[in-house]
């Protein structure tokens, strides 16, 4: 666990310290997000944020490859940790192109696909499946690959499309990250295996990525990710996910006698992933139905996120950022201790958590500005914006 630690702590230093130079390079290749019409931040801000948590997660791989016990852990480890990183850095060089010259859609999506497709040759991609009565779904080498590009290119646009907010995406996914790490090391500890594992690994390199570029990204942002940082995320998310299918069997989770008595732990290398990203998953569906009912492009911008529904609701800026994260803590973190240790205790802490969700979500706004929060009885001007609502996000097929 120390050096599972000190690697986050690498990761979050180095990407905390390159932002600032990742800052000052895109503000000279003109890499910035452009004031407009329909949006309020007063000036242009930067992207490149991609950049500097690119940077960070392969310092900590990095110093990993010279930790004692890590170095110890057979070259599987670093194996998979490199691929996925390669890949991302893939998407990342993609997305920097994006932030100075604007990608066609098709375009960014041949990128993703290519990403996607360099991890499947190089062995990062499903293996097997478990299932809820005890048996094993073994795929086929093309479901297999399928089944990998498909899940890699959907959480790319589900982190793409949640990052409307400053700090929100790498808030979410940090977040996720750590539920994930936490849940892959009990499970390595209680299966009695190595707790040098890939997905491990994975997780705190992206969680300290985000952890220091949140740092300069919370509102008021200084820096946006822009593409390059919610395709890498989004895409380093994904191949912990993938990871774990293969250094965990499902046959050995469901034979374990901790495991028995809970099906969500057969369930979570699946399920988990999309808890983590269920807001942004059902953002991205919300969004490809709103729009296609009015005859638009399922990718055509607009100001109808969830997002952008809590500013509407009487939320700040950074209030409708942490509410959403509360929500993305509640399922990923609840889900993980759910499955691991399910008691009456958890479930009632689950409960009250929810409630708490609730009631800042939903109450306090409403006690705060009940006029505004009631539109069919106000007729006066709405509030400044003020710097509630940043740039709408280029909503693209990645």
């Amino acid at each position: 666990m120390r050096e599972y630690l000190l690697v986050l702590l690498v990761s979050l230093g180095v990407t905390y310290l390159t932002t600032v130079l990742a800052r000052e390079a895109a503000l000279r290749f003109g890499a910035v997000a452009a004031v407009r019409d329909r949006d309020v931040h007063a000036e242009p801000i930067p992207y490149f944020g991609g950049v500097a948590m690119l940077a960070g997660m392969s310092a900590a791989f990095l110093v990993s490859r010279e930790l004692p016990f890590l170095s110890r852990s057979g070259d599987q480890v670093f194996h998979d940790t490199a691929v996925v990183l390669g890949a991302g850095a893939l998407v990342c060089l993609l997305g920097v192109v994006d932030d100075l010259i604007e990608l066609d859609a098709l375009t960014k999506l041949g990128g993703q696909v290519l990403a996607a497709g360099f991890m499947v040759l190089n062995g990062v991609q499903f293996y097997s499946l478990g299932l809820s009565e005890g048996g094993v779904l073994t795929l086929d080498p093309a479901q297999a690959t399928l089944a990998t590009i498909f899940v890699v290119v959907l959480t790319i646009n589900a982190v793409n499309f949640v990052d409307g907010l400053d700090g929100l995406a790498g808030g979410v996914v940090g977040l996720g990250a750590l539920a994930f790490f936490f849940f892959s090391y009990s499970v390595a500890a209680k299966n009695g295996d190595s707790l040098a594992i890939p997905t491990a690994l994975l997780c705190v390199i992206l969680c300290g990525a985000c952890a220091g570029f949140l740092a300069h990204n919370f509102n008021p942002a200084r820096i946006f990710m822009g593409d390059s940082g919610s395709m890498l995320i989004g895409l380093v998310l994904a191949g912990s996910a993938l990871s774990l299918t293969a250094g965990f069997p499902a046959l050995d989770i469901q034979n374990a006698a901790w495991a028995s008595s809970s099906v969500l732990v057969v369930l979570m290398p699946v399920l988990l992933p999309l808890a983590i990203l269920v807001l942004p998953f059902a953002d991205l569906m919300l969004a490809v139905v709103r729009r296609t009912l009015r005859g638009q492009s399922p990718f055509a911008p607009d100001k109808k996120h969830l997002h952008h529904r809590l500013l509407e609701f009487g939320h700040s800026h950074r209030r409708a950022v942490v509410v959403l994260w509360l929500w993305a803590a509640l399922i990923a973190l609840g889900g993980v201790a759910l499955s691991l240790y399910p008691s009456p205790l958890v479930a009632g802490g689950l409960l009250g958590w929810l409630a708490v969700t609730v009631l800042l979500t939903i109450v306090v706004p409403r006690v705060e500005r009940p006029a505004w929060t009631h539109h069919e009885d106000y007729s006066g001007p709405p509030p400044r914006p003020g710097p509630y609502l940043r740039e709408e996000p280029r909503d693209h097929a990645h």
